[in-house]
């Protein structure tokens, strides 16, 4: 039988547990005197600190609470601090133009004249006979007479144009419009030529050159008029010439958001292909994108402008908002302007509705059928409901803002390559739109929703390259500043419950709560955030990649009911597709259904696109139509034309200021 041992008046087996609770009352006791000894006017923060070895001490579980609660708080307190921000709208800096002596041409450069053999000395001094070419002598061209004119000459113009003038006439020492003493014919039809630069979009007054006036002057003055005219004449057409190749505007200069290297242009070469030619203004115009885009852009400008401006405009009350089988007093202005700006088709389908309304107030079925069409060929949610977007659609622009729109998109395409390819993807952004076409091949267009206001797409080209199937979507460090860090300063482990992988760069794979993000934020910690495929991946069944700076590319989406709305501007940036699977089907070369077989095995793979595909993801509010001959209009969605209406103002100010300087 087991004896019951007594140490001190207790249970041997009580003993431990006593004298920890004896230990516990000596460790209070000590702290409580040490309080009394400091006085009762202890410091807060020696209390707080007190308080804090009594939690670890006994109670270490709510300890860890606590620290876990103030870390986020703080988490939060510095998430509301940090953010990315997005690229920004520049204040535009025109090209600079600067005053080039043209001193440098004033002297005639002439070789030195040697013998033909080297000298030679022989060791016994015998006198060796050498073949001496003769001195031909100097003949003086016109152009080298006037040469002393020169080194008081200074033009000012564009630093390309002065390097390119030094270096032409420097090769081609003669004149190019000058002869006998006075301005070739070539000259004046280079002179007419660049004043009717307006049907270009350009400013005539840019090129403007005077003729000589030679009148009453003596020979030296003469010869100084004449070479002034000359090389102001030359400056023009370079000019001319960059502004046509390149635009007037760097676009680079306009926003963060454009990436569009300007275009090399080879002055020198210009000019001298415009002396040798038979038809200045012909060739003075092949500087102009040869492309059918510009040249239907550049009808529709001279169409605008012969147009008078109040001509048949047709007004809808606004605010107007008509329903299937309500009445309205603006239902004959609708009439009217589905008549004026409705396709032929369209007219031709629906002409018996039209001749027969009777300008009556109902919206009938007829008129509902008839207004459905129009919705359908302006790329509107065809639902019969005459609203803002409808009207705008039916009253359209005043014939102010469609030349401006119109001269706008002329400039921009000088910023995209002259040749857009055989095959290629054309993404314009305000009008929601991505098509691809290739060589006998009905072209593949469909609606797309582009980047928010405050996630504006990027203006850029690259080329297509890859095919990803059931994609990962990599989070960009901007979502994951601005939009997760809030999200996980209150609920650490949201990144793993939402069906993410967080992974170190390493590729070790972490626990979302374990990562110290306001580090992440701050780069002082790099870490990797994905989603993983599957039906609630932002990226959908497919991505179609043309790498870039920017993580801009093309993708499926699940939410699928933003393609019903009109303007679909919604995304980070990238661009989603209405018809992935047919855009991919398209660059891949493959039908729709082996896309699908390849989603349809639920691994994540990619395939590389063969041949050359460039993508353009572009910007303009005035574009060829798909379908038929005419210009459609856009809304202005992120105020790049007011922008670019600035950057053009500036420019024109600034070359105003270089004529009068001159």
């Amino acid at each position: 039988m087991k004896q019951d041992v007594r140490v001190n008046g207790f249970h041997e087996t009580d003993t431990g547990n006593h004298f920890r609770t004896a230990m516990k009352n000596s460790i209070k006791a000590c702290l409580m005197a040490s309080v009394l000894a400091t006085g009762f006017g202890v410091a807060s923060t020696e209390h707080a600190a007190a308080q804090g070895l009594f939690q670890r001490l006994f109670n270490p579980e709510n300890h860890r609470r606590q620290q876990e609660r103030q870390k986020q708080e703080q988490l939060r307190k510095k998430a509301a601090t940090v953010k990315v921000s997005a690229p920004r709208y520049l204040n535009y800096t025109p090209d600079k133009w600067k005053v080039v002596s043209l001193a440098p041409l004033s002297e005639k450069k002439t070789a030195e004249i040697k013998p033909a053999g080297a000298s030679v000395e022989p060791a016994d001094t015998t006198t060796v006979e050498r073949d001496i070419v003769p001195v031909e002598p100097v003949v003086l061209t016109n152009f080298d007479r006037a040469r002393p004119a020169l080194k008081e000459l200074s033009l000012t113009v564009l630093p390309e144009v002065g390097e390119a003038l030094i270096a032409y006439y420097r090769e081609h020492p003669d004149f190019v419009w000058v002869k006998d003493g006075q301005a070739t014919p070539k000259a004046e039809q280079m002179r007419k030529a660049m004043a009717a630069t307006g049907k270009f979009a350009l400013v005539p007054e840019d090129y403007f050159v005077a003729p000589p006036a030679v009148s009453g002057l003596d020979a030296a003055e003469k010869e100084a008029a004449l070479m002034r005219f000359e090389m102001e004449l030359s400056a023009a057409a370079m000019t001319y010439v960059l502004d046509a190749t390149r635009g007037r505007v760097d676009p680079n200069r306009i926003s963060q958001y454009h990436d569009l290297p300007r275009h090399d242009v080879d002055l020198v070469g210009a000019l001298s292909d415009l002396e040798k030619a038979a038809d200045v203004p012909e060739e003075l115009a092949g500087h102009q994108p040869q492309n059918e885009h510009f040249r239907k852009l550049t009808a529709e400008l001279e169409r605008l402008k012969s147009e008078d401006e109040d001509a048949g405009q047709i007004v809808i009350a606004p605010g107007t908002f008509l329903k299937a089988g309500k009445s309205s007093p603006e239902m004959k202005n609708i009439v009217a302007a589905i008549a004026k700006n409705g396709s032929q088709d369209l007219l031709t389908v629906h002409a018996e509705t039209l001749s027969a309304y009777d300008d009556s107030d109902l919206y009938s079925p007829e008129l509902i059928a008839l207004v459905k069409a129009f919705q359908k060929e302006a790329d509107l949610t065809p639902d019969g409901i005459v609203g803002k977007n409808t009207i705008n659609a039916l009253v359209g622009e005043t014939n102010a803002a469609k030349i401006a729109k119109v001269e706008l998109a002329m400039e921009r395409s000088r910023w995209i390559p002259e040749e857009l390819g055989a095959r290629k993807v054309f993404i314009n952004q305000a009008a929601f739109t991505a098509t691809y076409t290739a060589p006998g091949e009905d072209p593949l267009s469909m609606r797309v929703v582009v980047g928010k206001k405050s996630n504006q797409t990027n203006f850029f080209y690259d080329q297509i390259e890859v095919v990803e199937y059931n994609p990962y979507w990599g989070v960009p460090y901007s979502i994951i500043v601005n939009e997760m860090l809030p999200k996980l300063a209150r609920d650490p482990s949201y990144l793993d419950r939402a069906g993410y992988e967080v992974t170190t760069p390493r590729g070790r794979k972490v626990s979302s709560a374990s990562v110290d993000w306001y580090a992440v934020a701050a780069k002082q910690q790099s870490i990797n955030v994905r989603q993983y495929p599957g039906r609630s991946n932002a990226l959908g069944a497919v991505k179609i990649l043309f790498p870039n700076e920017h993580h801009i590319y093309m993708h499926d989406t699940p939410s699928k009911n933003l393609f019903n709305k009109d303007v679909r501007a919604f995304s980070h940036g990238c661009i989603r597709l209405h018809d992935p699977q047919g855009m991919a089907a398209a660059v891949l070369g493959k039908s729709k259904d082996y896309v699908a077989s390849r989603i349809a095995e639920g691994q994540n793979e990619q395939e590389q696109v063969t041949g050359d595909i460039p993508v353009y993801v572009s910007y303009f509010t005035a574009w060829p139509e798909q379908e038929g001959s005419g210009i459609a209009y856009y809304s202005d969605i992120y105020d790049r034309d007011r922008h670019l209406l600035k950057a053009i103002g500036k420019t024109e100010a600034a070359r105003e200021k270089a004529r009068n300087a001159s």
